[in-house]
């Protein structure tokens, strides 16, 4: 598994927990974007690492499709809620 080569962003609070979820999935980041693009969310491979890594703002549709893909609210993904179910 590659290590993450720069520090943790301030642009979003959900890359964490995207990243978090992503793992407990065990999606890789491509087939994560793939089944963005199936719900009609368009990202580039770059705009997925920089949102897990902080550094690039998350749009509410974004963050929508995030939530119902890795099966956890957006609550949760907002860092409002503790668990994941």
């Amino acid at each position: 598994m590659k290590t993450r080569k720069l520090e943790l962003g301030d642009r979003n609070i959900v890359g964490a927990r995207v990243t978090q979820a992503r793992k407990r999935l065990g999606l890789k980041q491509i087939e994560l974007l793939a089944k963005l693009q199936l719900a009609g969310v368009d990202m580039s491979v770059p705009a997925l690492s920089l949102l897990e890594g902080q550094k690039r703002p998350v749009s509410d549709i974004e963050l929508n499709a995030l939530a119902d893909i890795l099966q956890v609210s957006v609550e949760w993904l907002l860092g409002r809620e503790e668990n994941q179910d």
